[in-house]
């Protein structure tokens, strides 16, 4: 059943009426009926506030939402004046529809966005929720287009008058579109409280308001017969008027407060004279300042002066969200601030102290002015209410600081009654105060909580933000139009609520013009009901306005839009701080001519135009802009080719990259298990060399490959570091050997044996290591680490030791067959059985009762289970007595010597030691071994092999990078390089190497910007620096750069990981953990991904850069290009003649000789001196240009040149220090230091007060 009743906010009780299926059997009949009308024909539902006009909104939506559904390329737009309701009608939709809604307003950068990204939308939403402008603009410039849409809502339509968006929107492109051959236009759909929004006095006037409304929207109104149907439905306030006497503050007092304060601004801004600020910070707090007093002397006048001070004293405050400092400096804030504190001082004065704040006391102080009767009305009315249990009013005031001062002033005052709560609401109109819209929201929510019992609040709330209904509506100030007045009566919508409007006794016109308002409502109605059968009329052509259409896109300009499309263009030209591009005007209004002067930088100077003198400005800027789009300025779209540019950099970051990248492996090391009898292995050297005497001696090994390795690896050196210093490493080839089947799985199986067992620390993993050792399927790592003789042999490499794996696979009871040794005092007992002496004095051993891996040097002849152990805490015991107590074992044989043995090494990364690797390596010992405890793993081997061995990971890391290096430089056609070059381009600083390649990377960097400015500034004659630079930020951008890197799969070639020995991968062992996979690469064959890891995309921009400066420093410029060629950066770098203006006559605007003279250059162009003397804020129109597009290039060469010499100059300076350098060097402190030693500022051409303060405080006295 029906609610006879609404005790809520239309507007947010939707859901009581919204079915999901259809909302037409909860509809009220007057919905029902305004629908069917909105059916047949345009349509504006003129109903009272709360009656529900965004449920016939959403139901008409739901009507035709067959036509606009995805995938349909149609839609909807859901227009609202202000951007507080974009969300709440959304919101709306959202809640009771199943359509797909967009909300959209302007800081939302939706100015800056372009065709595609609309279509993006248009795509994505079947509903476009936004403020007027935007679809203005989106229509101007033809992103969007009216025939696809297919319904056209306009809430509060009433706004559809005069210039405003709505009004621009139905002339520039629906009567148009109307008046077409090809008409298709969208079903319009309007809402409002009143078509009317007028002082209106003359009631007879109303239907003509009301007509014009109809044919510009080309609709019809609906409207109910009679405030009976409504009153069913939704409760009327009673209107009633509050007379006060008004009694000002004494003109003696106001007149020395106002001077006081005007004497007090006039000192502030004398002060600021004397201070060295830019005349763009004077002006602006000289804006300021007039505000803040104006809103001051506002408040003295209409509200008194304890609410003048109060306003003062809420300027001066930095914790209040109203202030809007804006964009303004620290010290202009601090500035204002200040004299708003002085200012709150000075009224305080006149305030008596400590005033006891009651009704009575209020009375009293209205005659010494403190408060105004008009106040004292208020609070009155107020007061008047306090029987109500659950009081909701809304106080409207028209100024933002009547609002703040009112709440802050309530505060104070109720409290002493009653519990009442006061919070104000405001818009940000005035340009003092800027409440947010998250502020607002929370006041609103709090108001229908009841925590908030009353809202002053200005016009937003009037057709704002959604209210619920409250008791007492309070029109501090008149409505200031019929409009104003329906819709802040329409607040009060609880049952018996009250509307008062407060007017000053003998203000006839106020309360004729307020008396009118109140029957205003029904003659509207009743005019809208009589002419509801007359016809829309035609709107009136206004063909004689001129325009520009763009053919190829529907873009269009005219005079209303020419001006700020002027104004936009001229604002996206390249600035400074001395100097904001603007158009400027000359009119001759006796002759009809205007000429407009644009900025240097634009490729349209001047512009010169006969017409009606009261349209002479904006038929200058339609004719700027068209001249503006022949030159390519303006595009298709009539966008400045600069937010086109921007717009492109901004998508260019939406690029989607995927961090997780491959790491590969060289193909060199890898390879299919021969099936064949013999393989070739080609074998190189691997020699050792500290620098400092060692306990321990390095052994030679031998690298084997299945190829061979290019000269700059096979023949190499390169350093490693461990904790007695730096150890040298050289590689040498030896020669080529065919190993058999049987010889290459024995040095598998030593190789593997003997890495686990030093990665590991135990031979818990071994086993299951050698298990896949004859596994023949699939691509593995195939290269040999073996040891080398030392000696002119047969063969260099040691079988005796490679063969020492097998004593574990033979029975356990054989001999060493050539042992010299013959008594038995030479035969031990371990684990495995009897052993000689020459087995176990070089073996690599395990003991499982700790579980220990130790390598033995020598038999301890002396020492036995009988001998003295000496601990420092539990005194001397025999080694019998120990082991049973501390192992609980039991040594069975207490004559047999033990052996020397020594803890196995610790794997490091030799390539950079850590101090704490350093301390933990130091502090090794050798121990005493019991043989029976004792698993022997290899024998014979020495600990200086197994010594040697512990380097191996970090050399074969040092060559497998390498290796990497090289295959990446053979994708590089033309170029050579040092590998190791190469290799320090594509290490990071992750990597904690020896080298990186953060200098490579400034190099690099320096000569990207260099070549792409040298190429832009050569093949964009027109385009002025902020364009340049666009494009150019564009091409080195750190996501174009991976692009490129991720093009030419660099990503898989750089190194950004620190070398880690426990996850080294064995040669020959077969493992998942190993698992290689094929990546094929088109110039040099295939790479091997050895795992997947996080990659950013700054690290792969960054190895490009260094990529590019590891070509420069080692090929020199043509060598940088070639690779930036190659990676995908196409650049021009022929120096070609540019096309320039005419010559100007350079002399007669600089000393020409004495520049050339200064400068030891002579010019053939002494154009190019003007121009790069001139600033852009001198513009007369015998030059041309100013010095941007020169300053873009020459800033590029500057960095370039200073950065080549000091990476040549110093080339062992840190990578740190050479970028520190760099950037102490091109600096404009230092450049304006250089020109003022050099006498250059004085020949620089500008008209900028600014800037020549600042030469002078530059120069000094």
């Amino acid at each position: 059943m029906m609610m006879m009743m609404c005790t809520d906010d239309m507007e947010t009780d939707i859901a009581d009426q919204v079915s999901a299926s259809s909302p037409l059997p909860f509809a009220r009949s007057y919905q029902v009926e305004a629908l069917e009308k909105a059916m047949k024909q345009n349509t504006i539902v003129y109903l009272e506030t709360g009656s529900g006009k965004t449920l016939i909104a959403i139901m008409l939506l739901r009507s035709y939402a067959y036509l606009f559904r995805k995938p349909s390329p149609c839609f909807t737009v859901f227009l609202v004046p202000q951007v507080v309701l974009v969300t709440q009608q959304a919101e709306a939709l959202k809640r009771h529809t199943d359509l797909k809604v967009g909300v959209y307003w302007g800081s939302m950068g939706v100015d800056y966005w372009d065709a595609s990204t609309w279509k993006q939308e248009v795509d994505k939403y079947e509903v476009l929720v936004m403020t007027p402008a935007i679809l203005l603009n989106a229509l101007r410039h033809s992103f969007l287009t009216l025939n696809m849409i297919k319904v056209l809502i306009f809430d509060e339509c009433h706004h559809a008058r005069g210039n405003h968006a709505y009004a621009c929107i139905l002339k520039e492109f629906y009567h148009k579109e109307l008046n077409s051959a090809t008409s298709f236009v969208p079903r319009i759909f309007g809402m409002t409280a009143s078509p009317v929004k007028t002082k209106g006095e003359n009631l007879d006037s109303y239907w003509k308001k009301i007509s014009e409304l109809e044919t510009l929207m080309n609709s019809k109104v609906y409207t109910c017969e009679s405030e009976s149907v409504l009153a069913r439905f939704v409760p009327f306030s009673t209107p009633s008027f509050k007379y006060y006497q008004h009694m000002g503050i004494p003109s003696s007092k106001r007149a020395g407060l106002v001077a006081e304060l005007e004497k007090l601004a006039t000192e502030h801004l004398l002060a600021l004279e004397t201070l060295d600020l830019k005349s763009s910070t004077v002006n602006s707090i000289k804006k300021r300042l007039s505000k803040i007093c104006s809103s001051i002397t506002y408040c003295l006048d209409e509200l008194g002066i304890f609410m003048a001070q109060k306003a003062a004293q809420l300027f001066s405050t930095s914790q209040n969200d109203f202030v809007l400092w804006g964009q303004l400096e620290k010290f202009s804030e601090t500035s204002i601030k200040k004299f708003c504190s002085t200012a709150s001082q000075t009224i305080l004065a006149y305030i008596p102290d400590g005033p006891t704040w009651s009704v009575a006391n209020i009375k009293r102080n209205v005659e010494a002015g403190l408060i105004t009767s008009k106040i004292v009305c208020l609070v009155e009315s107020l007061l008047d209410y306090s029987s109500l249990e659950k009081i909701r009013c809304i106080i409207f005031v028209q100024r933002v600081i009547a609002a703040m001062v009112l709440e802050s002033f309530l505060n104070e005052i109720l409290p002493t009654y009653n519990s009442w709560k006061t919070e104000y609401v405001a818009g940000n109109n005035s340009g003092l105060q800027s409440q947010s819209r998250k502020k607002q929201f929370e006041t609103v929510e709090d108001f229908r909580k009841g925590l908030v019992n009353i809202i002053v609040s200005t016009s937003i709330l009037e057709e704002g933000l959604d209210v619920q209904s409250c008791n007492l509506v309070v029109g501090f100030d008149p409505a200031s139009n019929i409009c104003s007045f329906i819709q802040s009566q329409g607040r009060a919508r609880m049952p018996n609520s009250d509307y008062l409007m407060m007017v000053k006794s003998g203000d006839m016109p106020t309360q004729s013009r307020l008396m009118k308002y109140i029957s205003g409502g029904k003659r509207m109605r009743e005019d809208s009901l009589s002419h509801s059968h007359v016809p829309c009329q035609p709107l009136p052509n206004d063909s004689s306005e001129d325009f520009f259409r763009v053919n190829s896109t529907g873009a269009i300009v005219t005079l209303r839009s020419s001006v700020s499309l002027i104004y936009f263009y001229c604002s996206r030209l390249p600035s400074d701080e001395y100097f904001k591009p603007a158009p400027r005007f000359d009119i001759d209004e006796d002759r009809g001519i205007c000429t407009l002067y644009l900025p240097k930088s634009c490729q349209v100077k001047e512009v010169r135009v006969q017409a009606n003198k009261s349209v002479l400005k904006q038929s200058a800027c339609l004719e700027a802009c068209i001249q503006l789009h022949q030159a390519g300025a303006l595009t298709n779209h009539l966008v400045p080719d600069m937010v086109l540019k921007e717009t492109v950099q901004q998508k260019l970051g939406k690029i989607h990259y995927d961090p997780e990248q491959p790491s590969y492996f060289p193909p060199e090391l890898v390879s299919q298990f021969s099936a064949l009898p013999q393989t070739t292995y080609h074998f190189y050297s691997i020699r050792m060399k500290s620098e400092f005497p060692r306990s321990l001696h390095f052994n030679d090994i031998l690298l084997g490959t299945r190829v061979e390795l290019e000269a700059d690896i096979g023949n190499t050196c390169f350093r490693l570091e461990d904790h007695l210093g730096s150890i040298a490493v050289r590689l040498s080839y030896v020669g080529s050997f065919d190993l058999t089947q049987d010889e290459v799985l024995l040095c598998r199986r030593f190789q593997i044996t003997l890495f686990r067992v030093l990665l590991d620390h135990s031979v818990e993993n071994l086993m299951a290591a050698l298990d896949g050792l004859h596994l023949r399927d699939g691509v593995a790592l195939d290269y040999l680490l073996v040891p080398s003789t030392h000696e002119q042999k047969a063969s260099l490499i040691d079988w005796e030791v490679i063969r020492s794996v097998n004593l574990t696979s033979h029975k356990p009871w054989e001999r060493h067959a050539d042992c010299s040794a013959k008594d038995a005092s030479c035969i031990l007992h371990t684990k495995e059985g009897l052993f000689c002496t020459c087995v176990l004095q070089n073996a690599l051993v395990y003991t499982p009762h700790n579980g220990y891996v130790y390598c033995t040097r020598g038999i301890l002849s002396n020492l036995n289970a009988n001998s003295i152990l000496t601990r420092r805490k539990s005194g001397d015991e025999s080694y019998m007595e120990y082991y049973e107590k501390r192992h609980e074992i039991r040594l069975n044989f207490v004559d047999e010597p033990f052996l020397n043995g020594r803890h196995i090494f610790t794997l490091h990364n030799h390539l950079h030691m850590t101090r704490k690797k350093k301390e933990k390596e130091h502090d090794r010992e050798f121990v005493e071994l019991p043989p029976e405890l004792c698993h022997v793993i290899l024998s014979p081997i020495s600990v200086d092999m197994i010594y040697s061995y512990k380097f191996m990971p970090s050399v074969m890391q040092r060559i497998e990078s390498l290796l990497i290096a090289f295959n990446l430089k053979k994708n590089i056609p033309k170029v050579y390089i040092p590998t190791i070059k190469v290799l320090e381009a594509i290490t990071t600083k992750k990597c904690q190497d020896q080298f990186h390649l953060e200098s490579l990377e400034t190099l690099g960097d320096s000569f990207l910007k260099y070549a792409v400015c040298q190429h832009l500034f050569q093949s964009y004659h027109s385009h002025h620096e902020g364009l340049l630079s666009t494009i150019k930020d564009g091409m080195i951008s750190n996501v174009t750069l991976c692009k490129f890197g991720c093009n030419q799969k660099l990503q898989g070639f750089i190194r950004n990981e620190c070398f880690e020995p426990k996850g080294w991968m064995v040669p020959g062992q077969s493992s998942a953990a190993y698992a290689l996979v094929n990546d094929y690469l088109s110039e040099s064959g295939n790479m091997y991904i050895a795992k997947r890891r996080n990659l950013k995309r700054k690290t792969v921009a960054d190895v490009v850069e260094s990529l590019i400066g590891a070509y420069l420093s080692e090929g020199g410029e043509l060598a940088a290009l070639a690779f930036m060629n190659w990676v995908g950066i196409k650049v021009d770098f022929t120096t070609t003649v540019i096309h320039r203006e005419p010559s100007i006559q350079a002399e007669k605007l600089v000393n020409v000789s004495y520049m050339e003279s200064l400068l030891n250059y002579k010019f053939k162009d002494k154009s190019l001196l003007v121009e790069a003397l001139t600033h852009g804020s001198y513009m007369i129109p015998e030059i041309p240009r100013c010095y941007q597009r020169l300053e873009f290039l020459g800033d590029s060469v500057l960095d370039y040149l200073i950065t080549k010499h000091l990476y040549g100059e110093y080339p062992n300076l840190s990578p740190g220090l050479l970028t520190d350098m760099r950037s102490a060097s091109v600096n404009n402190e230092c450049y304006a230091q250089v020109a003022v030693k050099s006498n250059l500022h004085k020949h620089v051409l500008h008209a900028s007060h600014d800037l020549h303060k600042h030469i002078s405080r530059t120069v000094g006295p």
